[in-house]
Protein backbone atom coordinates (compact mmCIF):
# COMPACT_ATOMS: atom_id res chain seq x y z
CA UNK A 1 0.00 0.00 0.00
CA UNK A 2 1.43 3.37 -1.05
CA UNK A 3 1.48 6.56 1.01
CA UNK A 4 -1.83 8.46 0.91
CA UNK A 5 -3.07 12.02 1.30
CA UNK A 6 -5.86 12.63 3.82
CA UNK A 7 -8.01 15.53 4.96
CA UNK A 8 -7.17 16.39 8.56
CA UNK A 9 -9.34 17.64 11.40
CA UNK A 10 -8.51 21.25 10.58
CA UNK A 11 -9.32 20.81 6.89
CA UNK A 12 -5.70 20.73 5.72
CA UNK A 13 -4.01 17.89 3.84
CA UNK A 14 -1.52 15.45 5.33
CA UNK A 15 0.32 12.45 3.96
CA UNK A 16 0.29 9.15 5.84
CA UNK A 17 3.21 6.93 4.91
CA UNK A 18 2.96 3.40 3.58
CA UNK A 19 4.27 1.80 6.78
CA UNK A 20 1.48 3.32 8.90
CA UNK A 21 -1.14 2.24 6.38
CA UNK A 22 0.23 -1.29 6.28
CA UNK A 23 0.25 -1.43 10.06
CA UNK A 24 -3.42 -0.38 10.15
CA UNK A 25 -4.37 -3.00 7.57
CA UNK A 26 -2.57 -5.70 9.54
CA UNK A 27 -4.53 -4.85 12.71
CA UNK A 28 -7.95 -4.97 11.00
CA UNK A 29 -9.94 -8.23 10.88
CA UNK A 30 -12.32 -6.62 8.39
CA UNK A 31 -11.26 -4.91 5.19
CA UNK A 32 -9.63 -1.61 4.29
CA UNK A 33 -10.85 0.05 1.09
CA UNK A 34 -9.49 2.89 -0.96
CA UNK A 35 -10.79 4.61 -4.07
CA UNK A 36 -10.60 2.16 -6.98
CA UNK A 37 -11.22 -0.98 -4.94
CA UNK A 38 -14.18 -3.07 -6.11
CA UNK A 39 -16.29 -2.53 -2.97
CA UNK A 40 -15.42 1.15 -2.47
CA UNK A 41 -18.37 2.68 -4.34
CA UNK A 42 -20.93 0.56 -2.53
CA UNK A 43 -19.32 1.26 0.83
CA UNK A 44 -19.47 5.03 0.42
CA UNK A 45 -23.05 5.05 -0.82
CA UNK A 46 -25.76 6.06 1.66
CA UNK A 47 -29.53 6.61 1.76
CA UNK A 48 -29.59 10.29 0.80
CA UNK A 49 -28.30 10.53 -2.77
CA UNK A 50 -27.60 14.26 -2.37
CA UNK A 51 -24.50 13.22 -0.45
CA UNK A 52 -21.59 12.43 -2.79
CA UNK A 53 -18.39 12.34 -0.76
CA UNK A 54 -15.24 10.29 -1.26
CA UNK A 55 -13.32 9.16 1.82
CA UNK A 56 -9.62 8.55 1.33
CA UNK A 57 -9.91 5.27 3.22
CA UNK A 58 -12.81 3.15 4.48
CA UNK A 59 -12.25 0.71 7.33
CA UNK A 60 -14.98 -1.95 7.26
CA UNK A 61 -15.05 -3.20 10.84
CA UNK A 62 -16.20 -6.61 12.02
CA UNK A 63 -15.60 -6.14 15.75
CA UNK A 64 -14.69 -3.72 18.52
CA UNK A 65 -10.97 -4.32 18.06
CA UNK A 66 -11.25 -3.02 14.47
CA UNK A 67 -13.00 0.10 15.74
CA UNK A 68 -10.28 0.68 18.33
CA UNK A 69 -7.56 0.33 15.68
CA UNK A 70 -9.34 2.73 13.32
CA UNK A 71 -9.92 5.34 16.03
CA UNK A 72 -6.30 5.18 17.17
CA UNK A 73 -5.10 5.55 13.57
CA UNK A 74 -7.34 8.58 13.02
CA UNK A 75 -6.35 10.27 16.29
CA UNK A 76 -2.62 9.68 15.86
CA UNK A 77 -2.73 11.15 12.35
CA UNK A 78 -5.29 13.90 13.19
CA UNK A 79 -7.58 12.71 10.38
CA UNK A 80 -11.12 13.78 9.63
CA UNK A 81 -13.37 10.89 10.69
CA UNK A 82 -16.89 9.81 9.82
CA UNK A 83 -18.79 6.83 11.22
CA UNK A 84 -21.31 4.79 9.28
CA UNK A 85 -23.93 2.61 10.93
CA UNK A 86 -26.96 2.29 8.68
CA UNK A 87 -26.05 5.32 6.55
CA UNK A 88 -29.60 6.68 6.83
CA UNK A 89 -28.94 10.06 8.47
CA UNK A 90 -30.44 12.92 6.46
CA UNK A 91 -27.29 15.04 6.90
CA UNK A 92 -25.09 12.37 5.33
CA UNK A 93 -22.68 12.47 8.26
CA UNK A 94 -21.68 8.84 7.68
CA UNK A 95 -19.37 9.87 4.84
CA UNK A 96 -16.51 12.36 4.86
CA UNK A 97 -14.51 13.84 1.99
CA UNK A 98 -10.85 12.83 2.00
CA UNK A 99 -10.82 11.48 5.54
CA UNK A 100 -11.23 8.12 7.23
CA UNK A 101 -14.66 6.49 7.17
CA UNK A 102 -15.25 3.90 9.88
CA UNK A 103 -17.90 1.54 8.52
CA UNK A 104 -19.85 -0.52 11.06
CA UNK A 105 -22.40 -1.98 8.65
CA UNK A 106 -20.96 -5.52 8.91
CA UNK A 107 -21.53 -5.54 12.69
CA UNK A 108 -25.17 -6.61 12.40
CA UNK A 109 -25.60 -9.20 15.15
CA UNK A 110 -28.82 -9.28 17.22
CA UNK A 111 -28.99 -11.62 20.22
CA UNK A 112 -32.13 -12.00 22.32
CA UNK A 113 -32.35 -13.31 25.88
CA UNK A 114 -36.04 -14.19 26.16
CA UNK A 115 -36.03 -14.87 29.91
CA UNK A 116 -34.28 -11.60 30.77
CA UNK A 117 -36.08 -9.67 28.01
CA UNK A 118 -32.85 -8.20 26.76
CA UNK A 119 -31.38 -7.78 23.28
CA UNK A 120 -27.74 -7.14 22.41
CA UNK A 121 -27.46 -5.40 19.07
CA UNK A 122 -24.49 -4.53 16.87
CA UNK A 123 -24.16 -0.98 15.52
CA UNK A 124 -24.51 -2.05 11.90
CA UNK A 125 -27.93 -3.62 12.43
CA UNK A 126 -30.91 -2.01 10.74
CA UNK A 127 -34.40 -1.93 12.18
CA UNK A 128 -35.48 -4.89 10.08
CA UNK A 129 -32.69 -6.95 11.67
CA UNK A 130 -33.82 -5.96 15.16
CA UNK A 131 -37.54 -6.44 14.49
CA UNK A 132 -37.20 -9.86 12.90
CA UNK A 133 -35.11 -11.26 15.72
CA UNK A 134 -37.12 -9.78 18.60
CA UNK A 135 -40.52 -10.51 17.03
CA UNK A 136 -39.58 -14.16 16.63
CA UNK A 137 -40.12 -14.27 20.40
CA UNK A 138 -43.06 -11.85 20.59
CA UNK A 139 -40.82 -9.08 21.92
CA UNK A 140 -39.92 -5.60 20.77
CA UNK A 141 -37.78 -2.56 21.50
CA UNK A 142 -39.23 0.81 20.43
CA UNK A 143 -37.62 1.89 17.16
CA UNK A 144 -38.46 3.98 14.09
CA UNK A 145 -40.84 3.36 11.18
CA UNK A 146 -38.49 2.68 8.25
CA UNK A 147 -36.86 -0.74 8.37
CA UNK A 148 -33.68 0.32 6.55
CA UNK A 149 -32.80 2.83 9.28
CA UNK A 150 -29.70 1.95 11.32
CA UNK A 151 -30.20 1.18 15.00
CA UNK A 152 -27.08 3.12 16.01
CA UNK A 153 -27.97 6.54 14.63
CA UNK A 154 -31.62 6.15 15.58
CA UNK A 155 -30.76 5.31 19.19
CA UNK A 156 -28.08 7.94 19.69
CA UNK A 157 -30.47 10.66 18.51
CA UNK A 158 -33.40 9.49 20.64
CA UNK A 159 -35.53 7.16 18.53
CA UNK A 160 -39.31 7.15 18.21
CA UNK A 161 -41.95 5.26 16.26
CA UNK A 162 -45.19 3.30 16.55
CA UNK A 163 -44.51 1.89 20.03
CA UNK A 164 -43.03 4.99 21.69
CA UNK A 165 -46.22 6.12 23.40
CA UNK A 166 -46.52 2.73 25.07
CA UNK A 167 -42.87 1.84 25.78
CA UNK A 168 -40.93 5.14 25.57
CA UNK A 169 -38.19 6.30 23.25
CA UNK A 170 -35.50 3.94 22.05
CA UNK A 171 -33.08 5.56 24.51
CA UNK A 172 -35.52 4.99 27.38
CA UNK A 173 -35.01 1.28 26.74
CA UNK A 174 -31.22 1.39 26.45
CA UNK A 175 -29.68 -0.52 29.35
CA UNK A 176 -26.01 -0.23 28.44
CA UNK A 177 -23.62 0.45 25.57
CA UNK A 178 -20.03 -0.52 24.76
CA UNK A 179 -18.26 2.61 23.50
CA UNK A 180 -14.89 3.25 21.90
CA UNK A 181 -13.91 6.76 22.96
CA UNK A 182 -11.55 9.16 21.21
CA UNK A 183 -8.57 7.92 23.23
CA UNK A 184 -9.09 4.40 21.89
CA UNK A 185 -10.49 2.94 25.10
CA UNK A 186 -13.45 0.55 25.13
CA UNK A 187 -15.82 1.56 27.93
CA UNK A 188 -19.12 0.22 29.22
CA UNK A 189 -21.71 2.95 29.76
CA UNK A 190 -24.76 2.33 31.94
CA UNK A 191 -26.50 3.76 34.99
CA UNK A 192 -23.76 2.29 37.17
CA UNK A 193 -20.69 2.49 34.88
CA UNK A 194 -19.63 5.81 33.38
CA UNK A 195 -23.12 7.22 34.07
CA UNK A 196 -22.38 10.68 32.62
CA UNK A 197 -21.34 9.13 29.33
CA UNK A 198 -24.48 6.97 29.41
CA UNK A 199 -26.63 10.07 29.97
CA UNK A 200 -25.01 11.81 27.00
CA UNK A 201 -25.34 8.84 24.64
CA UNK A 202 -29.10 8.87 25.16
CA UNK A 203 -29.87 11.62 22.67
CA UNK A 204 -26.49 13.33 22.28
CA UNK A 205 -25.71 11.65 18.96
CA UNK A 206 -22.32 10.37 17.87
CA UNK A 207 -20.38 13.09 19.67
CA UNK A 208 -18.82 11.00 22.41
CA UNK A 209 -17.49 7.85 20.79
CA UNK A 210 -18.42 4.89 18.63
CA UNK A 211 -20.88 2.44 20.13
CA UNK A 212 -19.92 -1.14 19.29
CA UNK A 213 -22.82 -2.85 21.11
CA UNK A 214 -26.22 -1.79 22.48
CA UNK A 215 -28.13 -3.58 25.23
CA UNK A 216 -31.88 -2.97 25.17
CA UNK A 217 -34.80 -3.78 27.43
CA UNK A 218 -37.53 -5.65 25.52
CA UNK A 219 -41.32 -5.61 25.84
CA UNK A 220 -43.99 -8.09 24.91
CA UNK A 221 -45.78 -7.21 21.67
CA UNK A 222 -47.22 -9.00 18.67
CA UNK A 223 -46.49 -10.81 16.53
CA UNK A 224 -49.85 -9.40 15.31
CA UNK A 225 -51.00 -5.81 15.86
CA UNK A 226 -53.94 -3.70 14.73
CA UNK A 227 -52.51 -1.23 12.23
CA UNK A 228 -53.09 0.39 8.87
CA UNK A 229 -54.08 3.46 6.90
CA UNK A 230 -57.18 5.61 6.55
CA UNK A 231 -56.94 7.78 3.42
CA UNK A 232 -58.91 11.03 3.10
CA UNK A 233 -59.41 13.40 0.16
CA UNK A 234 -57.25 16.44 0.65
CA UNK A 235 -60.21 18.78 0.28
CA UNK A 236 -61.20 17.66 3.80
CA UNK A 237 -57.70 18.04 5.28
CA UNK A 238 -58.28 20.92 7.69
CA UNK A 239 -61.49 19.42 9.08
CA UNK A 240 -59.84 16.00 9.41
CA UNK A 241 -56.83 17.45 11.22
CA UNK A 242 -58.97 19.30 13.74
CA UNK A 243 -61.01 16.17 14.50
CA UNK A 244 -57.79 14.13 14.61
CA UNK A 245 -56.39 16.55 17.18
CA UNK A 246 -59.52 16.20 19.29
CA UNK A 247 -59.56 12.40 19.06
CA UNK A 248 -55.99 12.17 20.35
CA UNK A 249 -56.87 13.97 23.58
CA UNK A 250 -58.33 10.73 24.96
CA UNK A 251 -56.10 8.26 23.11
CA UNK A 252 -54.52 5.58 25.31
CA UNK A 253 -50.77 5.07 25.31
CA UNK A 254 -51.22 1.93 23.21
CA UNK A 255 -52.56 3.99 20.28
CA UNK A 256 -50.32 5.98 17.96
CA UNK A 257 -51.60 7.81 14.88
CA UNK A 258 -49.45 9.81 12.48
CA UNK A 259 -50.58 12.11 9.67
CA UNK A 260 -49.03 12.05 6.20
CA UNK A 261 -49.98 14.65 3.57
CA UNK A 262 -48.74 14.08 0.02
CA UNK A 263 -49.73 12.94 -3.44
CA UNK A 264 -51.15 9.43 -3.33
CA UNK A 265 -48.80 6.72 -4.60
CA UNK A 266 -50.35 3.92 -6.68
CA UNK A 267 -51.46 1.88 -3.68
CA UNK A 268 -53.47 -1.20 -4.72
CA UNK A 269 -56.38 -0.42 -2.40
CA UNK A 270 -56.87 3.13 -3.76
CA UNK A 271 -59.07 3.73 -6.80
CA UNK A 272 -56.90 4.60 -9.80
CA UNK A 273 -58.44 8.06 -10.10
CA UNK A 274 -56.81 9.02 -6.79
CA UNK A 275 -53.29 8.05 -7.81
CA UNK A 276 -51.13 11.18 -7.99
CA UNK A 277 -53.72 13.37 -6.25
CA UNK A 278 -53.18 15.06 -2.90
CA UNK A 279 -54.46 13.06 0.06
CA UNK A 280 -54.27 13.05 3.84
CA UNK A 281 -53.44 9.72 5.44
CA UNK A 282 -54.01 8.70 9.05
CA UNK A 283 -51.51 5.92 9.81
CA UNK A 284 -52.24 4.15 13.07
CA UNK A 285 -50.97 1.30 15.21
CA UNK A 286 -52.36 -0.13 18.44
CA UNK A 287 -49.81 -1.82 20.72
CA UNK A 288 -52.05 -4.12 22.68
CA UNK A 289 -55.10 -6.37 22.62
CA UNK A 290 -56.74 -6.42 19.17
CA UNK A 291 -60.29 -6.06 20.48
CA UNK A 292 -59.28 -3.13 22.67
CA UNK A 293 -57.56 -1.61 19.64
CA UNK A 294 -60.76 -1.80 17.59
CA UNK A 295 -62.49 0.28 20.26
CA UNK A 296 -59.60 2.71 20.70
CA UNK A 297 -59.29 3.46 16.98
CA UNK A 298 -63.05 3.91 16.46
CA UNK A 299 -63.06 7.68 16.95
CA UNK A 300 -60.18 8.23 14.52
CA UNK A 301 -61.71 5.94 11.91
CA UNK A 302 -65.07 7.72 12.18
CA UNK A 303 -63.58 11.05 11.05
CA UNK A 304 -64.86 12.40 7.74
CA UNK A 305 -65.59 10.39 4.60
CA UNK A 306 -62.42 8.45 3.81
CA UNK A 307 -61.51 7.12 0.39
CA UNK A 308 -60.17 3.93 1.97
CA UNK A 309 -59.82 2.34 5.41
CA UNK A 310 -57.38 -0.58 5.48
CA UNK A 311 -56.82 -0.80 9.24
CA UNK A 312 -56.67 -4.44 10.24
CA UNK A 313 -54.66 -7.15 11.93
CA UNK A 314 -51.13 -7.32 10.51
CA UNK A 315 -47.78 -8.82 11.47
CA UNK A 316 -45.88 -6.13 13.35
CA UNK A 317 -42.78 -6.79 11.23
CA UNK A 318 -44.85 -6.14 8.11
CA UNK A 319 -46.28 -2.91 9.50
CA UNK A 320 -42.75 -1.77 10.36
CA UNK A 321 -41.93 -2.04 6.65
CA UNK A 322 -45.14 -0.50 5.31
CA UNK A 323 -43.53 2.84 4.45
CA UNK A 324 -40.30 1.40 3.04
CA UNK A 325 -41.35 1.80 -0.63
CA UNK A 326 -41.78 5.55 -0.08
CA UNK A 327 -38.40 5.85 1.66
CA UNK A 328 -36.15 3.64 -0.45
CA UNK A 329 -32.53 4.69 -1.10
CA UNK A 330 -31.65 6.50 -4.30
CA UNK A 331 -33.58 9.76 -4.05
CA UNK A 332 -32.40 13.24 -3.10
CA UNK A 333 -33.76 14.28 0.31
CA UNK A 334 -33.91 17.43 2.41
CA UNK A 335 -35.81 17.72 5.71
CA UNK A 336 -36.92 20.53 8.00
CA UNK A 337 -38.51 19.77 11.35
CA UNK A 338 -40.24 21.34 14.35
CA UNK A 339 -41.52 20.13 17.71
CA UNK A 340 -45.02 21.18 18.78
CA UNK A 341 -46.80 20.83 22.11
CA UNK A 342 -50.09 21.16 20.22
CA UNK A 343 -51.29 21.05 16.65
CA UNK A 344 -52.54 24.64 16.39
CA UNK A 345 -55.01 25.97 13.86
CA UNK A 346 -52.25 28.13 12.42
CA UNK A 347 -49.92 25.15 11.94
CA UNK A 348 -52.75 23.23 10.28
CA UNK A 349 -53.51 26.09 7.89
CA UNK A 350 -49.86 26.61 6.94
CA UNK A 351 -49.05 22.96 6.34
CA UNK A 352 -52.19 22.21 4.36
CA UNK A 353 -51.51 25.25 2.19
CA UNK A 354 -48.00 23.88 1.60
CA UNK A 355 -49.42 20.64 0.17
CA UNK A 356 -51.16 22.70 -2.49
CA UNK A 357 -47.67 23.88 -3.53
CA UNK A 358 -45.84 20.55 -3.54
CA UNK A 359 -42.72 20.89 -5.73
CA UNK A 360 -42.67 17.18 -6.60
CA UNK A 361 -44.72 13.97 -6.29
CA UNK A 362 -42.59 12.47 -3.53
CA UNK A 363 -42.59 15.51 -1.23
CA UNK A 364 -44.70 15.37 1.92
CA UNK A 365 -45.40 16.79 5.36
CA UNK A 366 -46.01 14.45 8.26
CA UNK A 367 -46.88 14.86 11.90
CA UNK A 368 -45.59 12.18 14.28
CA UNK A 369 -47.79 11.64 17.31
CA UNK A 370 -45.69 11.02 20.43
CA UNK A 371 -46.10 11.81 24.13
CA UNK A 372 -47.44 8.99 26.28
CA UNK A 373 -44.70 7.11 28.12
CA UNK A 374 -41.99 9.16 26.40
CA UNK A 375 -43.55 12.35 27.75
CA UNK A 376 -43.47 11.18 31.34
CA UNK A 377 -39.66 11.19 31.54
CA UNK A 378 -37.99 14.29 32.98
CA UNK A 379 -36.38 16.59 30.41
CA UNK A 380 -32.98 16.28 32.13
CA UNK A 381 -33.11 12.50 32.66
CA UNK A 382 -31.42 11.94 29.29
CA UNK A 383 -29.67 14.18 26.80
CA UNK A 384 -32.85 14.12 24.68
CA UNK A 385 -34.77 17.11 26.10
CA UNK A 386 -38.07 17.49 24.23
CA UNK A 387 -40.31 15.41 26.48
CA UNK A 388 -43.29 17.78 26.39
CA UNK A 389 -43.65 17.71 22.61
CA UNK A 390 -46.80 15.95 21.54
CA UNK A 391 -46.12 16.24 17.80
CA UNK A 392 -43.03 16.28 15.61
CA UNK A 393 -43.46 17.81 12.16
CA UNK A 394 -41.14 16.75 9.36
CA UNK A 395 -41.24 18.60 6.06
CA UNK A 396 -39.81 15.94 3.80
CA UNK A 397 -38.66 17.16 0.41
CA UNK A 398 -37.78 14.20 -1.81
CA UNK A 399 -36.96 14.23 -5.52
CA UNK A 400 -34.79 12.64 -8.19
CA UNK A 401 -33.25 15.29 -10.47
CA UNK A 402 -30.54 17.78 -9.37
CA UNK A 403 -32.37 20.45 -11.37
CA UNK A 404 -35.13 20.28 -8.75
CA UNK A 405 -32.80 20.98 -5.81
CA UNK A 406 -33.63 24.67 -5.36
CA UNK A 407 -37.39 24.33 -5.70
CA UNK A 408 -37.61 21.44 -3.24
CA UNK A 409 -35.23 22.88 -0.66
CA UNK A 410 -36.88 26.32 -0.84
CA UNK A 411 -40.30 24.72 -0.33
CA UNK A 412 -39.15 22.85 2.78
CA UNK A 413 -37.47 25.93 4.24
CA UNK A 414 -40.55 28.03 3.54
CA UNK A 415 -42.85 25.68 5.45
CA UNK A 416 -40.35 25.52 8.30
CA UNK A 417 -40.11 29.30 8.61
CA UNK A 418 -43.86 29.81 8.41
CA UNK A 419 -44.54 27.32 11.20
CA UNK A 420 -41.68 28.46 13.44
CA UNK A 421 -43.86 30.82 15.60
CA UNK A 422 -46.03 27.88 16.67
CA UNK A 423 -43.19 25.47 17.55
CA UNK A 424 -41.37 25.06 20.88
CA UNK A 425 -37.84 25.65 19.55
CA UNK A 426 -36.26 22.26 20.17
CA UNK A 427 -35.60 19.78 17.38
CA UNK A 428 -35.12 16.07 16.85
CA UNK A 429 -31.46 15.92 15.87
CA UNK A 430 -31.98 12.89 13.60
CA UNK A 431 -34.20 15.07 11.39
CA UNK A 432 -31.69 17.93 11.08
CA UNK A 433 -29.99 18.40 7.67
CA UNK A 434 -26.32 19.28 7.37
CA UNK A 435 -26.98 23.05 7.10
CA UNK A 436 -28.49 23.23 10.62
CA UNK A 437 -25.34 23.00 12.72
CA UNK A 438 -26.16 26.36 14.33
CA UNK A 439 -29.42 24.90 15.60
CA UNK A 440 -27.75 22.32 17.84
CA UNK A 441 -27.81 24.45 21.00
CA UNK A 442 -31.54 25.11 20.64
CA UNK A 443 -32.16 21.44 19.91
CA UNK A 444 -30.75 20.43 23.28
CA UNK A 445 -32.19 23.32 25.28
CA UNK A 446 -31.34 23.12 28.97
CA UNK A 447 -29.18 20.03 28.46
CA UNK A 448 -26.72 21.75 26.13
CA UNK A 449 -24.18 22.96 28.69
CA UNK A 450 -23.95 19.55 30.38
CA UNK A 451 -23.45 17.90 27.00
CA UNK A 452 -20.61 20.28 26.19
CA UNK A 453 -18.87 19.44 29.47
CA UNK A 454 -19.13 15.69 28.77
CA UNK A 455 -17.90 16.25 25.22
CA UNK A 456 -14.89 18.13 26.60
CA UNK A 457 -14.11 15.20 28.89
CA UNK A 458 -14.43 12.39 26.33
CA UNK A 459 -13.53 14.09 23.04
CA UNK A 460 -11.69 17.37 23.70
CA UNK A 461 -10.18 17.50 20.19
CA UNK A 462 -13.60 16.93 18.60
CA UNK A 463 -12.45 13.84 16.69
CA UNK A 464 -16.11 12.84 16.34
CA UNK A 465 -17.37 15.94 14.56
CA UNK A 466 -19.23 14.50 11.57
CA UNK A 467 -22.62 14.69 13.29
CA UNK A 468 -24.99 17.27 14.77
CA UNK A 469 -21.87 18.50 16.44
CA UNK A 470 -21.19 19.74 19.94
CA UNK A 471 -18.08 21.92 19.72
CA UNK A 472 -16.50 21.64 23.17
CA UNK A 473 -14.02 24.48 23.37
CA UNK A 474 -16.00 27.07 21.41
CA UNK A 475 -19.28 26.22 23.14
CA UNK A 476 -17.88 26.30 26.65
CA UNK A 477 -16.14 29.63 26.02
CA UNK A 478 -19.35 31.14 24.67
CA UNK A 479 -21.34 29.89 27.63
Amino acid sequence: MNAMSFTTLDGAKATVDAAALEALSARIRGTVLRDGDDAYEDARGIWNSMIDRRPALIVCCVGASDVVAAVNFARENKLLVSVRGGGHNIAGSAVCDGGLMIDLSLMKSVRVDVAARRAWVGPGATLVDVDRETQAFGLTVPVGINSTTGIAGLTLGGGFGWTTRKFGLTIDNLVSADVVTADGKLLRASQSENPELFWALRGGGGNFGIVTAFEFQLHQLGPQVLSGLVVHPFADAQKVLREYREALETAPDELTCWVVMRQAPPLPFLPAEWHGKEVLVLAMCYCGDIEAGEKATRKLRAIGSPIADVVGVNPFTGWQQAFDPLLAPGARNYWKSHDFTELSDNAIEITTAAIARLPGPECEVFFAHIGGAAGRVAADATAFPQRSSHFVMNVHARWREPAMDKACIDWARGVYEATRPYAVGTAYVNFMPEDEIDRVEAAYGGNYRRLLEIKQRYDPQNLFRMNQNLRPKEGLRAA
